[in-house]
């Protein structure tokens, strides 16, 4: 796509019924009489792994996972602007009924009547299995547990059938918050084992394409990139019973065809339109139209620091003064999002996350720079995006090429596609790309020990490595912990200060999560994981 390409797309997106192409045919006549117990989602993209623990999940396939297991506990709603907003300091038990926190362990006793979607009962050697499952298979998963401290198989302890321990190996205060993310879901561990193998122990192989949990849904049939279809679990007891039957999630990848169903009434719900069809469908007002800020989540542009060009601090200030910030607000986002650019002058850091750096778009600036760092000519380097979600991320990398060409540099788009970028992006090559981060915990510290720690998670895509800035991290944990406010507070503004400085990887805005509804829909419900949570769901 170039620039012309671009901005005839952004005037035309949407494909009106009766003009350009025809929207496909979602349901027959003869399906007609289930519509009413069927909701239907639309989406650019779907799952590559139906199972969170698997190797490079993509985030579509959170919502499959999120959707078809349940965890020990979950949180409840509150209200946020007029939107159901998960209660990030609240809890409620989901599998367990009942919650016991001690000063260094938690224990949690399960309802007598879970069972899995094969009628097998929930024990609690199912729930200690899953969760040495998770601190064990590696990767993102382990990782994540580790981000709350759950690093150990022994600290998972089975008291009897219905009770289950978790002991502390430290304080820490997003120990019980990370028991309510996705990872910790709890699998029918017999059926597991059953299918695994001794290449494949924790049977990877066997949840990717099957689904093994006591959640609201389960999948009874994939069709990778084209549909997923769901039905209701009538013996869920982690909650009020769905109202919704059956689920059906297709993959549309043209966004025009998406609008089309929408607007005809085929689709119930799309929730990764472009910004500007989500701006005309909510001025049109024949739709339900939410818009939600992503919590502690920013949208950036990152750079491999640990070769050149941008293993220089120079080249990637010099990249921050080059962003089209302002173009990529108007032109792609419609002002559908949070600037995370130019803090005005005596801008005092915030103990908060997300907030802007003081960049701004200064070629000038930038030109400067480069020649300090010993390229005056520019580079050539490459871009990398997410084709999984074109719709933003191709007319920003479109918007970067053209200003980087002033500056001499010159530049390849590669577009990746959806079911393999977080495996090419944890590879750790890119030398730059643009993507997404939105911490599941919404706490400062949580999100720098994802993306900045010298741990080097899979979501420290730019390797980057600080001994001041694990400080600050570590440093944070603890005071948190402790309840040490003062030192909590300058942790915080120390590490937000050194990741601008630095700068390995550039914020450009914080997104909104915008969802597109006909409007006998309801029970939208806004979560960490910006996912649908189809439990909640249900049509007039």
């Amino acid at each position: 796509m170039n620039r012309r390409e671009f901005l005839q797309s952004a005037s035309a997106t949407a494909v009106a019924t009766g003009t350009g192409v025809a929207a496909p045919a979602v349901f027959s006549p003869a399906r007609a009489q289930g519509r009413a117990e069927t909701l239907l989602i639309v989406s650019e993209s779907g799952p590559n792994n139906l199972d969170i623990q698997g190797v490079g999940t993509n985030v579509p396939g959170y919502e499959a996972n999120w959707n078809c297991y349940d965890r020990l506990i979950t949180h409840p709603m509150k209200e946020v602007n007029g939107t159901p907003y998960y209660d990030r300091d609240k809890f409620e038990g989901q599998l367990a009924e009942d919650m016991k926190v001690g000063d260094m362990s938690v224990t949690f006793k399960l309802k007598s009547k879970a069972v899995f979607q094969d009628g097998t009962p929930v024990t609690a050697k199912d729930v200690k299995w899953s969760l040495d499952r998770a601190v064990t298979v590696g990767g993102f998963p382990t990782f994540q547990m580790k981000a709350g401290s759950l690093e150990k198989p022994e600290q998972f302890v089975v008291v009897d059938d219905r009770t289950i321990r978790v002991d502390f190996i430290r304080k820490d205060r997003l120990t019980i918050p990370d028991l309510a993310v996705i990872v910790p879901c709890v699998y029918n561990s017999e059926l597991v084992k059953k299918n695994a193998t001794e290449k494949d122990p924790w049977g990877l192989e066997y949840t990717k394409q099957n689904t093994v949990g006591s959640g609201p849904y389960k999948v009874t049939k994939w069709t990778p990139g084209t549909e997923v279809i769901f039905e209701r679990n009538d013996a869920w007891v982690g909650g009020p019973m769905p109202k919704m039957k059956r689920i059906v999630w297709r993959m549309v990848p043209s966004a025009g065809n998406r609008r089309a169903l929408l607007e005809r009434g085929d689709a119930d719900i799309s929730y990764d339109l472009p910004n500007k069809d989500f701006v005309e469908l909510k001025e049109s007002g024949k739709l339900t139209i939410i818009s939600t800020p992503y919590s502690n989540g920013v949208q950036y542009m990152g750079m491999n620091v640990t070769k050149p060009p941008f293993d220089n601090i120079k080249v990637r200030q010099a990249m921050a003064y080059a962003m089209p910030y302002q173009k990529i607000m108007d032109a792609v986002l419609f002002g559908l999002s949070k600037p995370m650019f130019g803090a005005p002058a005596g801008h005092q850091t915030e103990v908060a996350w997300p907030q802007p750096t003081k960049y701004v778009t200064d070629l000038a600036k930038a030109k400067a720079l480069l020649a300090e760092a010993g390229y005056p000519n520019g580079f050539e380097t490459d871009i990398s995006f997410d084709l999984g979600f074109a719709g933003v991320n191709e007319p920003i990398c479109v918007l970067v090429q053209e200003n980087l060409a002033q500056l001499g540099i010159k530049t390849t788009i590669n577009k990746i596609p959806g079911a393999n970028w977080r495996t090419e992006l944890n590879k750790k090559v890119l030398p730059m790309y643009t993507n997404v981060f939105s911490g599941w915990l919404d706490y400062p510290e949580y999100f720098f020990f994802w993306c900045y720690h010298g741990n080097n998670s899979v979501f420290n895509t730019m390797s980057y490595k600080s001994q001041a800035m694990d400080t600050f991290i570590d440093g944070a944990r603890l005071a948190a912990a402790t309840g040490d406010k003062a030192a909590y507070d300058t942790d915080i503004r120390g590490m937000v200060d050194l990741a601008f400085a630095d700068v390995p990887r550039i914020p450009l805005f914080q997104p909104y999560v915008n969802v597109a509804m006909q409007k006998n829909v309801t029970g939208y419900e806004y979560w960490f994981h910006r996912r649908l949570n189809y439990a909640s769901l249900a049509k007039g």
